[in-house]
């Protein structure tokens, strides 16, 4: 039996395929393939702010520095 991106089994035709997700779409079969989310939600909300927070505290000066460094590592000058 094919197995999908994330290790779950599939059938292994088109027929069955569709009944597969035909059932899953009505509620008949729980759909096994979503993972729980297992981070911490705390660390997830502090990681989106980081970015931001690190901007917030550079003077405009060293910004244009460190965005001057990162153009010639990406373009290889």
């Amino acid at each position: 039996m094919p197995r999908g991106p994330k290790g779950e089994k599939r059938p292994a035709d088109v027929i069955g395929n569709a009944i597969h997700v035909m059932r899953i779409a009505t509620g008949e079969i729980e759909d096994k393939s979503a993972k729980p989310d297992t981070r911490d939600p705390a660390a997830v909300a502090l990681g989106s702010k980081g970015g931001k927070a690190r901007a917030a505290g550079m003077t405009a000066k060293k910004r244009k520095e460190i965005a001057k460094k990162a153009a010639a590592k990406r373009w290889g000058k």
